[in-house]
């Protein structure tokens, strides 16, 4: 059976490494029959939420006017979300948590959700990601009928590009192939 599966790549370089392997995931998951969308956030106009919750008296309509309710409408319509980010100071970027953060508006419609973490460091261990795999899993926590499926860890890379000679791209490949 076809899946919905959105990608969020938090790198803010396309062609990063994270991004790299959301497009081996989405190669994966498109070859074995699904609709795919690739969200680069970095190249959406997202705001970051003031805590004002205009949303809980406005039917989950933010006060914002950006990017993000197309973004979120495409988070409670999809089956699988494949959370992407480079580790920055042990954790998920600025434009990923942002994104994150302003689910809050509609927040209990993101339900049932297969979730991917994709995450690249330069730092040679997996222990390094530990923090950014918990940023992950916290919000996954908070979307009722969440199931974590995969993760992907592309240690040792820093300069674009270096993580296709790695066995990462491969794993993201596989790992959409069996969505």
């Amino acid at each position: 059976m076809s899946k919905k599966v959105l990608i969020l790549s938090g790198s803010p370089r396309k062609g990063g490494n994270s991004d790299i392997l959301c497009d081996a995931f989405m190669k994966g998951a498109i070859e074995s029959g699904n609709e795919v969308e690739k969200i680069r956030v970095a190249e959406k106009n997202i705001g970051y939420c003031k805590g004002c919750y205009y949303c809980r008296q406005s039917s989950g309509k933010c006060v914002i006017k950006d990017d993000m309710a197309d973004v979120l409408q495409k988070m409670i319509e999809a089956d699988v979300i494949v959370l992407s980010s480079p580790v920055y100071f042990y954790s998920i970027d600025a434009q990923l948590k942002a994104l994150i953060d302003r689910t809050v508006a509609r927040w209990l419609e993101v339900r049932d959700k297969e979730f991917y973490y994709i995450m690249t460091a330069a730092d040679e261990t997996e222990e390094s990601m530990r923090a950014t795999l918990e940023c992950f899993r916290g919000y996954a926590d908070c979307v009722d009928g969440a199931k974590e499926m995969g993760v992907v860890y592309g240690t040792g890379v820093y300069e674009k590009g270096e993580i296709k000679d790695t066995p990462a791209v491969e794993q993201a490949y596989q790992y959409g192939l069996n969505v």
